[in-house]
C-alpha cells in the first residue's frame, strides 16, 4: 500500500521540539466545510496527531466543487463524520473525533475549550464565530479566526492580552436598499433582484406590506412636496391594477395567469410610473414591455450570451419571458398541492423558485435598460452568496497552519493578519500572466524554507 506524503516531507524536516509539540497537542476545527476540508487534509499531514472537528451541517450536492474529502456518495451524511473517514483513509495513525452538533451547544462550554492548545475557525457565520471568539477569550486559549468571499481571504490570531479579538472591530452589517428604489427607480441590477424575492413573496408565500412591489405613489422624488405626493397616494386607490389590493389576492383572481400576471408587471405598472414624469426628468425612463409582441419575435432573434454551463448563459427578453411562464405555472401548480391557504418559502436551491427570481430580476432589468444577467450570477446576488473558490479556501487553510507553528512554536510575537487576494487567470492581462507564474514559482520556493 503506497503511503501519501506527510507535508514535513515535502516541506522540509520541523525542529524536534516543534514536531514533538504537533505530536502531543489537541486542536479543535470549528468547521468541515471549504476551509475546514483543506484544514483538516493539512493538519494531519503537518503532523497533527490529535485532532477534534466539529461541524452541524451536512453534506449537498453543491459542495462537492470545492470541498474534496465529500464524493457523491456522502451527500445527507454529517461533514464532520464524513470529513474524519476521509482523512483517516489517507493518514490512518491520526487521532480524530468528530462532532456532528454546533458550537453553540451548551455542552461545549468553556471546561472543553480548556482541553485544547489551539482552535481554529474554518466558519461561514458570524453568530458562531462570535461564541468561539467569546469561548477562547474566557478560557484563555489561543484562536485562529479565517474566511474566505470568492477571491478574497483572511487569517487572523487571536490572543487573550495580546491581540484584538473578533468582535473588537464593528463589522459591517447588510446591505438595505430604500423601498422607493426598489419599486420605482431600480438602477442596479442588485435592485431589481430585491423586488423579485420581494414578488415571490407577494405571490406565493407571506405576504408583506413593508416589501410591497406595486408603484409607490408617496415617492418624494415623484412631487415637488409632501402634499402632492400624499394626494397622489390617495388617487391611486382608485386606480385600475394599481389599487391598494392584496397582490395574493389579484393573482387568485386570475387563477394565477401568466400572461396576466405579466402585463401588470412589466407593462401597466411601468407605464403607471411614467406617469409620474417628475422621476424621469434626470434618469432614462423605464421601457414597458408586452407580451403579445414578445410572442411575435423570431426565435431565431433571440440572443443567448455567453457560452458553458447552462446557468452561466445569458438569455434574450424572449427567453426570460418563456422562463417566466414556466416558474408561474410550476409555482402555483405547487400551491394547489399543498392546499388553501398555503404558502411558499423562498428558497435559493429550489429550481422553480429561482426560475421565478431569475426571470422576474431580469425582464425588470431589460425594463431598466440594465445589462441582464446570468442564472448564476443571480442566485449568488438574491441568496446573498459570494461564490466560493476552491484555491482561496487551499491557501487560508496553509496559511492557518503557519500561523499555528508560530503559536506552539510560542512565537507570538511573529503572529500576523494576513489578507489575501488571488486574481483568476481569466481577469488578468496577457502580459500579466508571466509575472504571476514566477510569483506562485517564487512562493513555493519560499514554502521549503518555512
Amino acid at each position: 500500500m503506497s503511503v501519501s506524503p506527510t507535508m514535513t516531507q515535502l516541506v522540509g524536516p520541523l525542529r524536534k521540539e516543534l514536531a514533538d509539540s504537533l505530536f502531543s497537542c489537541r486542536v479543535l476545527v470549528v468547521g468541515a466545510g471549504g476551509i475546514g476540508c483543506e484544514l483538516l487534509k493539512n493538519l494531519v499531514l503537518t503532523g497533527f496527531k490529535n485532532i477534534e472537528v466539529i461541524d452541524l451541517d451536512t453534506i449537498d450536492v453543491s459542495n462537492l466543487n470545492r470541498q474534496f474529502l465529500f464524493q457523491k456518495k456522502h451527500v445527507g451524511k454529517s461533514k464532520a463524520q464524513v470529513a474524519k473517514e476521509s482523512v483517516l483513509r489517507f493518514c490512518p495513525s491520526a487521532n480524530i473525533t468528530a462532532y456532528h452538533d454546533s458550537i453553540m451547544n451548551p455542552d461545549y462550554n468553556m471546561e472543553f475549550f480548556r482541553n485544547f492548545q489551539l482552535v481554529m475557525n474554518a466558519l461561514d457565520n458570524r453568530a458562531a464565530r462570535n461564541h468561539v471568539n467569546r469561548m477562547c477569550l474566557a478560557a484563555d486559549i489561543p484562536l485562529i479566526e479565517s474566511g474566505t468571499a470568492g477571491y478574497l481571504g483572511q487569517v487572523t490570531v487571536i490572543k487573550k492580552g495580546q491581540t484584538e479579538c473578533y468582535e473588537c472591530q464593528p463589522k459591517p452589517t447588510q446591505k438595505t436598499f430604500p423601498g422607493c428604489t426598489i419599486r420605482n427607480t431600480p438602477s442596479e441590477p442588485i435592485h431589481c433582484i430585491v423586488w423579485a424575492k420581494y414578488l415571490f413573496n407577494q405571490l406565493f408565500g407571506e405576504e408583506d406590506a413593508d416589501r410591497e412591489v406595486s408603484p409607490d405613489t408617496a415617492d418624494p422624488e415623484a412631487a415637488w412636496n409632501p402634499a402632492d405626493a400624499a394626494a397622489r397616494a390617495t388617487a391611486s386607490d382608485q386606480d385600475g391594477d394599481i389599487k391598494r389590493v392584496s397582490t395574493k389576492e389579484w393573482a387568485r383572481s386570475t387563477g394565477y395567469d401568466p400572461v396576466k400576471l405579466f402585463n401588470k408587471l412589466f407593462k401597466d405598472d411601468i407605464m403607471y410610473l411614467l406617469t409620474m414624469d417628475k422621476l424621469w426628468k434626470k434618469r432614462k425612463a423605464p421601457l414597458p414591455l408586452d407580451w403579445t409582441e414578445i410572442q411575435q419575435i423570431e426565435s431565431s432573434q433571440e440572443e443567448s450570451c455567453g457560452m458553458g454551463l447552462k446557468d452561466q448563459q445569458v438569455l434574450g427578453v424572449q427567453g426570460y419571458t418563456q422562463l417566466f411562464r414556466r416558474s408561474v405555472e410550476t409555482l402555483r401548480s405547487q400551491l394547489i398541492e399543498k392546499g388553501e391557504g398555503a404558502e411558499l418559502v423562498w428558497d435559493k436551491d429550489d429550481p422553480s423558485a429561482m426560475d421565478f427570481v431569475s426571470a422576474a430580476a431580469n425582464l425588470r432589468m431589460n425594463v431598466f435598460s440594465m445589462n441582464m444577467k446570468s442564472r448564476f450570477d443571480v442566485k449568488s446576488m438574491a441568496g446573498n452568496i459570494i461564490p466560493a473558490i476552491a484555491t482561496t479556501n487551499a491557501v487560508i487553510a496553509g496559511l492557518i497552519v503557519l500561523e499555528a507553528l508560530k503559536i506552539l512554536n510560542s512565537d507570538f510575537d511573529q503572529c500576523r493578519t494576513v489578507s489575501l487576494q488571488c486574481y483568476s487567470f481569466d481577469t488578468l492581462k496577457p502580459e500579466l500572466h508571466h509575472v504571476l507564474s514566477n510569483l506562485t514559482h517564487l512562493c513555493i520556493c519560499f514554502s521549503h524554507l518555512v
